[in-house]
C-alpha cells in the first residue's frame, strides 16, 4: 500500500509570552498538508504565523541548513525546522517545543548568550604558533587533516546541548559543541595555543558521559562525542607535565663559586664539615618523624556527621513524590577542609510516619540519577540505570540498590548520617 502524499496533521506548538509570565503551554493548530515531502517544520510555522497567530515567534534565517538559527525540539527530538519534513514524522500529532537548557525568550525562540558564552571559553579563534610569509598548508592526507575535517562543519544551532543532559546537570561544563571546536584546533600542528587550549578542555572534557545524544541530533552528522574522546586521549599523552609548561619559567640563581681544591684538607676544616654532615642527617630523621606524623593526619578517615535538610514540617510531598533536597556543609579530610553540596532524595510517608533518605549516586559508575515523577523510577540518564521507588534496581547496569542515608529527627529538623 502507497504511503499517504498529503493529509491532515495536528501541530501541538509551545508558547510563552514572557509579558505574562508563567510556565507556557501547548496551542493546537490542525493543518491540511497538501504534500508531506515537500513541506518543513518551517513552512508550518510560517502558515500558522500567516493563517492563525501573527504573534507566533520562532528563529530563522537561511532556510536551506547552512546557519544553524531555526534548531528546535520535534517531536521530543533536537533538528532544524528548514530541514525536518513532515513526512520524516509519523505521527498524526506533531509536538514543537524551544531547545532545552536555553533561557526561553518567547514561545520557539531561546536566548543563545549562554550557548556561545561557554563556546568563547573554549577559544575558539586560530593563533598560528609563528608567523609565515605564506599560508600554512595541511595537506588532506594528513591525519590530522582528516580528523579535523570530520568536525568543522558545525553551525552552532545548539540542538547536540539541548539533547546533552550532562550540559544540565553540570553548570560550567562548556558542552559538546565548544568542546568540538576545541577538538578541530587541538588537532592543528600549527596551533600557537595549545596547551592553553588543551587545560581548558580538560577542565571540562570529563563531565561527558557518553550518551551519545549530540551524535543522534547533529543535523550535519558531526559526532561531538567522538571529538570529546579525540581530547581524552591526548589529556592522557600530553596532560602530564602541562601545567609546568604553562608556568612561567624561574629565573636564574647565581651559585657561588667552588672553593679552590687543596692537596690536604685540615683537622679543623675535617671536623667542621663532619659536623655539618652530622646536622643534616638528625635534620632528615625529624622531617621523616614529622612526615609520617602528617601523613597519619592526611589519610585519616573523616567521621560521620548527622546533616540537617531542614525542618520537617516544609518538607511536603504528595503521596508517591521524592523531593530532592540538597545538603550543605563542611567535610574536613586530613588538612583539607572542602565544603559539600549534595542532592539527596527524599521519600516521606506521612502515614506510616516513615521517612526514607536515598544517596542520589548511582551504584554503577556514580553518576547523579534523579526522580521521574510520571514514570515513578529513579533514573540515570548516563549509563541507562533506572531503579524503583523503593531503590532496588529495575534495569540497567547497577550492580546493586540505591545506597540509604541514615535519618533521625532531632528538634523539628530531619538529619541524614553523611561522611
Amino acid at each position: 500500500m502507497a504511503e499517504t502524499k498529503g493529509g491532515k496533521k495536528t501541530f501541538k506548538v509551545f508558547r510563552y509570552d514572557p509579558a505574562k509570565g508563567g510556565e507556557g503551554h501547548f496551542d493546537t493548530f490542525d493543518l491540511e498538508i497538501e504534500d508531506y515531502y515537500a513541506t518543513t517544520i518551517l513552512d508550518v510555522l510560517f502558515r500558522i504565523q500567516r493563517e492563525h497567530d501573527q504573534s507566533l515567534s520562532f528563529r530563522y534565517a537561511c532556510r536551506v541548513a547552512m546557519c544553524g538559527s531555526c534548531g528546535m525540539v520535534i517531536n521530543g527530538k533536537e533538528g532544524l525546522a528548514c530541514k525536518t519534513v513532515v513526512a520524516d514524522l509519523k505521527t498524526p500529532e506533531i509536538t514543537l517545543r524551544p531547545l532545552n537548557h536555553f533561557p526561553i525568550v518567547k514561545d520557539l525562540t531561546v536566548d543563545m548568550e549562554p550557548f556561545f558564552k561557554k563556546y568563547e571559553e573554549a577559544m575558539p579563534y586560530f593563533d598560528p604558533a609563528e608567523e609565515a610569509s605564506e599560508p600554512a598548508i595541511v595537506r588532506p592526507d594528513t591525519w590530522e587533516r582528516k580528523a579535523i575535517d570530520m568536525a568543522t562543519d558545525c553551525i552552532a544551532c545548539g540542538c547536540c546541548v539541548s539533547s546533552c543532559t550532562m550540559a544540565f546537570w553540570h553548570k560550567d561544563y562548556l558542552g559538546p559543541a565548544a568542546l568540538n571546536r576545541s577538538m578541530t584546533l587541538l588537532a592543528d600542528s600549527r596551533d600557537g595555543l595549545h596547551d592553553e587550549r588543551l587545560a581548558t578542555a580538560m577542565e571540562s572534557c570529563y563531565n561527558c558521559r557518553l550518551e551519545f545524544n549530540c551524535t543522534e541530533v547533529c543535523p550535519k552528522e558531526i559526532s561531538p562525542t567522538r571529538a570529546i574522546k579525540y581530547i581524552h586521549r591526548m589529556a592522557i599523552s600530553q596532560g602530564p607535565g602541562l601545567a609546568q609548561r604553562l608556568s612561567p619559567a624561574p629565573e636564574p640563581v647565581a651559585l657561588p663559586a667552588p672553593e679552590p681544591l687543596t692537596p690536604e684538607m685540615s683537622r679543623r676544616r675535617f671536623l667542621g664539615r663532619s659536623a655539618v654532615s652530622l646536622g643534616v642527617v638528625a635534620g632528615a630523621a625529624l622531617v621523616g618523624l614529622v612526615s609520617v606524623s602528617a601523613l597519619s593526619a592526611a589519610f585519616k578517615k573523616p567521621e560521620c556527621k548527622w546533616v540537617s535538610l531542614g525542618p520537617l514540617e516544609k518538607l511536603t510531598a504528595a503521596p508517591g513524590e521524592v523531593l530532592t533536597i540538597y545538603a550543605d556543609y563542611s567535610l574536613e579530610d586530613g588538612f583539607y577542609k572542602r565544603q559539600e553540596h549534595k542532592p539527596v532524595l527524599v521519600e516521606m510517608d506521612r502515614e506510616k510516619n516513615k521517612v526514607t533518605a536515598f544517596n542520589s549516586r548511582c551504584t554503577h559508575l556514580g553518576c547523579t540519577v534523579h526522580w521521574d515523577q510520571q514514570k515513578k523510577l529513579f533514573l540515570c540518564a548516563c549509563h541507562g540505570g533506572t531503579f524503583f521507588p523503593d531503590g532496588t534496581v529495575k534495569s540497567g547496569p547497577p550492580p546493586r540498590p540505591l545506597d540509604r542515608y541514615e535519618t533521625k529527627v532531632s528538634g523539628g529538623q530531619l538529619y541524614v548520617l553523611e561522611a
